[in-house]
């Protein structure tokens, strides 16, 4: 066991050096890529707007260089310890399966439900497609949502949503769901509804089209885990 605790702490240790001199990569290549002749022929105006941008860049990278660092001093300082260091890796990993939508969530936000179809004023009949329900995942991602769900299908960056068979079946994640689109997300409940039902939302124009939506608040929703494999098949 104490032979393991130093093999995490060591793989550890690598993983921050390695993010650490990523970040001081960054830094020296924003130094290296200025242009000192065009500096020179810039008016003052430019000159302030520009030398504005890279002191922005520079703190950005420097900032991240700190947190970096104050990281690994961390994990140096836990090392004496394997049962701190192993807290403190299993704290990392439950940040990062978080992030991958690996785990089950909990909190306030907002549930969405969208029956199917509709008839416009010709009597043409109108279904929701894919894209009405993207357009609703990234107007959620903007407005600060931290999870969302649609039929329980959790939504991860790597998730898919299109139509198949003459775009009468729609399939989320590789599967297939039926309607009516319940879609749920975690977030300020208050911001979530006013970015769909205000003028120019998503919701706002498919109510106008006549599509039965309902938008309810809540202190409570569950948005179960994204629960397959995340492979990648370029990233090496």
């Amino acid at each position: 066991m104490k032979r393991k605790g130093k093999i995490t702490v060591t793989i550890t240790i690598g993983l921050s050096c390695l993010a650490l001199s990523i970040i001081m990569f960054m830094q020296f290549k924003l130094v290296n890529e200025t242009d000192i002749t065009s500096i020179e022929n810039m008016r003052e105006e430019e000159l302030r707007t520009e030398l504005g941008n890279w002191k922005e860049m520079y703190e950005e990278a420097n900032t991240q260089y700190e947190e970096k660092n104050q990281t690994l001093q961390e994990y140096k300082e836990k090392a004496e310890s394997d049962t701190e260091t192993s807290a403190l890796v299993n704290q990392e990993l439950e940040r990062v399966n978080l992030l991958l939508g690996k785990t089950n969530v909990e909190g306030e936000g907002i549930v969405i439900t969208l029956q199917d179809t509709t008839t416009d004023s010709e009597g043409n009949i109108l279904s929701i497609t894919n894209d009405n329900l993207n357009i609703i995942v990234n107007e959620l991602k903007l407005a600060g949502a931290e999870a969302i769900s649609i039929n329980d299908e959790r939504i991860i960056n790597m998730s898919d949503i299109f139509m198949i068979n003459d775009n009468t079946i729609m399939l989320v994640n590789g599967q297939r769901i039926l309607t009516p689109y319940i879609i749920k997300a975690i977030g300020d409940q208050t911001y979530l509804e006013s970015t769909l039902v205000g003028k120019g939302g998503s919701i706002d124009e498919l109510t106008k089209q006549g599509f039965d939506i309902k938008v309810e608040k809540s202190n409570k929703i569950t948005i179960k885990k994204y629960n397959k494999d995340i492979n990648s098949k370029y990233m090496q």
